[in-house]
């Protein structure tokens, strides 16, 4: 009988070859082993750039500055602004200038600098950035630059093997070699629309906006952050796919802003028990719960207890892939909703709105006569509200939208953005129902349940 180390080193032989023979396959090339992963890094580092960007803060001065020992020490000039420098990298996309990188590099920067491959200086002008997507666009003014070859994102798969390349804090650039860890990957809390690609090729500061790319040499994600607490690679790092970049990057040069989808529903993940409820198979898709009136997905004809699998033939697994998926999307375009409707696959063609069109479904108002809430105005939770607050699709209430100085609402410590959950223990879902609550009121208290920032918080107001 074979002992257990012979059996290990069997196995780690069959392997070794097995990841070999799957390095020379994906190479796809006749560059001797070893001499492909060069090839590939060779034909991407010219499009790479660096980029050092600068930006004025203005300091708040505190009231100590006032103190005539202060002045003295600062010998009368007060600081009022610092400047705040931001290295990281940048992926030419056109031969015309156009690049692509992190708005955490650019954003709101007074001063943009690309240092291209020939060590060539330019200034760059930032032509948008997308502070919900971490996607800029620079431009500097050049022609025949050696724009990388842009590939396809939705194509990938687990375990392809890709390249992370940057061009960090102006020193050489760099190339590290490894696989496509996961897909799909949100709830980080790194960006408002989250479906990033993991990979273990590592990503270290200053490669923040290079490119990954695949075997081809072709840009398939934009090096955006990496999980550790270190600072350093712990092999966790993700990337933007490329074609939400390259969405962004079309939609500020067409329109001027980024232009995002709009479907009209309101959903859930499919728990265990939905699923087992309603005998399903699997908790893959969304549960739709509700459907704005005179929405896309309301002419479309999708209904409220339909189930959303895919949206123009990508897979939706969860909310967060819903909500990408459709921002994703061009408005007017025409696209197929994969639904199961009392557990029939059906297909509905659907036309993709503005989310900025996007209105809420009832009238704003402001509450005039009641004692503790009088001088707020409250609104529904439409699609662009909770766009524009980061709210889960499954939280309801009504949102906050002013609060009128000195009124009792401004007194009873509510802000804009809170979103009233409970009244008095009665649940707020609507204007409609936040009005029959208001006018059945009585008494000396009252009780608020509101959401604020992530957190739900009961505010008990006396009078």
């Amino acid at each position: 009988m074979a002992r257990p180390s012979h059996v290990r080193r069997v196995i780690l032989c069959i392997f070794g070859l097995m990841v070999s023979a799957a390095l020379i396959q994906a190479a796809d090339t006749d560059a001797p082993r070893g001499e492909w992963v060069a090839d590939v890094a060779h034909k991407v580092l010219p499009s790479v750039v660096n980029i050092s960007s600068t930006k004025t803060i203005l300091v708040q001065r505190s009231p100590l500055f006032s103190d005539p020992l202060f002045r003295e020490f600062f010998g009368g000039r007060i600081p009022q602004e610092r400047v705040q420098r931001s290295l990281g990298s940048g992926v030419i996309v056109s031969p015309d200038g156009y690049i692509i990188t992190n708005n955490h590099v650019v954003g709101g920067a007074d001063r943009v600098e690309v240092r291209l491959a020939d060590d060539q200086v330019l200034m760059a002008r930032i032509i948008g950035a997308d502070p919900k997507s971490d996607v800029a666009v620079i431009k500097i003014e050049a022609q025949d630059l050696p724009a990388l070859a842009v590939g396809d994102s939705s194509t990938l798969r687990i375990g392809t093997l890709v390249l992370a390349v940057g061009n960090p804090f102006g020193l050489e650039q760099t190339v590290t070699m490894g696989i496509v860890s996961a897909l799909g990957r949100s709830g980080l809390g790194i960006t408002d629309y989250e479906n990033f690609i993991q990979t273990d090729a590592a990503i270290n500061p200053g490669n923040s906006g290079g490119a990954l790319v695949n075997l081809r040499g072709e840009l398939i994600g934009i090096n955006t952050a990496i999980f550790s607490g270190s600072g350093g690679s712990v092999g966790i790092g993700f990337a933007i796919p490329v074609n939400l970049a390259m969405h962004i990057k079309d939609s500020f040069l067409r329109y001027g802003k980024v232009v995002r989808g709009w479907l009209g529903v309101t959903v859930q993940d499919l728990s265990p028990e939905i699923a087992q409820a309603m005998m399903l198979k699997s908790t893959r898709g969304v549960l739709i719960s509700g459907i704005v009136p005179g929405s896309p997905a309301a002419t479309a004809g999708l209904q409220r207890g339909d189930i959303i699998v895919s949206l123009n033939r990508q897979e939706v697994n969860n909310a967060s892939a819903l909500r990408y998926h459709t921002a994703e999307l061009t408005p007017g375009s025409r696209v197929a909703a994969g639904i199961i409707r009392e557990r029939r696959a059906l297909t509905l063609m659907v036309d993709i709105g503005d989310l900025s069109e996007s209105r809420p479904q009832e009238e704003t108002f402001t509450i005039s006569d009641n004692r503790f809430l009088a001088g707020a105005t409250v609104g529904e939770l439409s699609p662009a509200i909770r766009e524009h607050l980061r709210l889960g699709t499954d939280l309801e209430g009504v949102v906050i939208l002013e609060v009128e100085r000195g009124s009792p609402a401004e007194a009873t410590g509510i802000r804009p953005g809170d979103v009233i959950l409970e009244l008095n223990r009665s649940a707020i879902r609507s204007l409609a129902e936040l009005r029959e609550v208001l006018g059945d009121l009585s008494g000396r208290r009252l009780k608020l349940s509101i959401y604020r920032n992530g957190s739900v918080m009961s505010l008990t107001i006396m009078g």
